[in-house]
């Protein structure tokens, strides 16, 4: 596992609030080039109007706006990340129904901005939501980041949700076979499942047949979650 995802994994480990985890995060996001970012989490009940916990470092004076306008209810980001765990990047085509909110937004220093969703088995779902005041998302600053991206939306879900939820999630339990924390170890590397097919001497299948027996355990949607929890566990130790 590399020293950067090891950091970040130890540091949320001994959070407690959602302060301390928050602050953890963002240190991140700066790592990652951005100077502000948001979480927020959709309870999913009740049913008829589902509650949103937001949390953000963004200027006080846009938070305002943010919430006397009644942005969180249309926020295309957010409602993007609800529907799917897809990233995506901050752009004109996005805030085409809301050009007002985008206009607000850049002149609070909120200007190039790239967000996604993460999910637990069970559906609860979080969105974290970076932003900057300059230099637009390049596609080769994405392809080079892609991975650390998606590790830090994972840790950030699974480290939020725990301490933002009243009643924390109940995380899957069943005992991981040495092979299947084997395989998350090189996952963890950054090992594709061929890699760690060739490194362990068995077929990319078999790779595949024990991560995905892996996430079933852990309640985990895709590998990179199956490994965030597993390492938040201290199962890959």
């Amino acid at each position: 596992m590399r020293a950067w995802t090891e950091r970040l994994l130890s540091a949320v480990d001994r959070c407690k609030s959602k302060d301390t985890v928050f602050e953890v995060v963002l240190e991140a996001v700066r790592h990652l080039g951005f100077d502000h970012c948001s979480y927020a989490l959709n309870l999913s009940l009740p049913l008829t109007s589902p509650k949103v916990v937001l949390i953000d470092n963004h200027p006080s004076d846009w938070r305002k706006r943010y919430s006397e306008a009644g942005y969180q209810s249309k926020d295309p980001v957010l409602l993007h990340g609800w529907r799917s765990s897809a990233p995506i990047v901050w752009s004109e085509a996005l805030f085409a129904a809301l050009p007002r909110m985008h206009a607000e937004a850049r002149s609070f220093g909120l200007c190039e901005g790239w967000a996604q969703s993460s999910r637990t088995g069970s559906g609860t779902r979080g969105v974290l939501n970076l932003s900057r005041t300059h230099e637009a998302l390049t596609e080769q600053e994405l392809r080079a980041k892609e991975a650390d991206f998606r590790w830090l939306v994972n840790v950030a879900h699974l480290a939020l949700s725990r301490v933002l939820l009243s009643k924390p999630e109940t995380w899957l339990m069943k005992a991981l076979t040495a092979r299947e924390i084997e395989v998350l170890r090189w996952i963890a590397d950054g090992k594709t499942s061929r890699e760690a097919g060739e490194i362990l001497q068995i077929s990319v299948d078999t790779v595949n047949f024990h991560v995905k027996n892996a996430m079933t355990k852990l309640d985990s949607v895709n590998k990179t979650s199956a490994v965030v929890k597993a390492a938040l566990l201290g199962l890959l130790h």
